[in-house]
């Protein structure tokens, strides 16, 4: 992380990051710039996808099931791209997904594996400064992502076939939101857009067609550092950050 707004708060050393989200990409067009700084200070990022992202791309010819393989090769080059440790997929239909009780406990099972200090998730509300994000997958993703990590991943009562798995509860003391309506932290990434910049080219399915991609993502991130309070002509990307527990978040090695 480098200079930031001025609401950016004190943050403990963090080994293990946690990233959720519905679809293949969505991590990297909003915290791509973040996770490449995360993994440039040592600290140890998986990516958790919720869907197999067989519903987007251009061309409705290609089959669905050839479109997730693709889609899912195009998130490991992305992650490689970012120095991120381990991708995990879901692989549930992408426009279907619903913030039950499954979609929870196995979002729970990650959490516990993974054992991170932090965790990014997407909004479960709209931001509506962010349209078109208003894909229903993606409330879908917040909502569940948010009661995972609490209460679920630290309840010793929920989901008991857990425990005979050997996962044990799991407290995260930070939770940073993408795309929140009500952002407080911003994060400069105008020294890594380059890494942002190719980790999206690796989407090509997503992102071949968009000829200004370079210069719609630098705009945005521009208008994200302005309202952040950055210097002119800086980039940021921007999140609401939660706090679980009171105190910094612990430096845990256990596993």
């Amino acid at each position: 992380m480098t200079d930031a707004g001025p609401a950016q708060p004190p943050f403990g050393r963090v080994e293990r990051v946690l990233a959720i989200a519905a679809h293949p990409d969505d991590t990297d067009f909003k915290a791509g710039g973040t996770i490449a700084h995360w993994t440039a200070a040592g600290t140890e990022v998986t990516y958790l996808v919720l869907t197999d992202g067989a519903a987007g791309g251009e061309d409705p010819a290609v089959p669905r099931a050839e479109l997730a393989a693709v889609r899912e090769a195009e998130q490991r080059a992305a992650a490689d791209a970012l120095g991120v440790k381990e991708v995990v997929f879901l692989g549930l239909p992408d426009g279907e997904l619903t913030a039950g009780l499954e979609l929870r406990r196995e979002i729970t099972r990650v959490i516990r594996r993974v054992r991170p200090q932090r965790a990014l998730i997407q909004s479960p509300e709209i931001n509506w400064d962010f349209l078109p994000d208003i894909h229903p997958d993606h409330r879908a993703a917040g909502e569940a992502a948010l009661a995972a990590l609490y209460p679920d991943a630290r309840n010793p009562r929920a989901y008991p076939e857990l425990l005979s798995e050997g996962l044990r509860p799991c407290i995260v003391p930070e939770i940073w939101v993408m795309t929140s309506p009500r952002p407080d932290t911003w994060v400069d990434v105008t020294d890594v857009f380059d890494r942002k910049l190719a980790a999206l080219r690796a989407h090509t399915s997503q992102t071949a067609h968009r000829a200004n991609l370079a210069d719609g993502i630098r705009s945005r991130l521009r208008g994200q550092a302005e309202a952040g309070g950055l210097a002119d002509g800086r980039l940021a990307e921007a999140f609401q950050v939660i706090r679980t527990e009171q105190a910094a978040p612990p430096v845990d090695s256990t596993r």
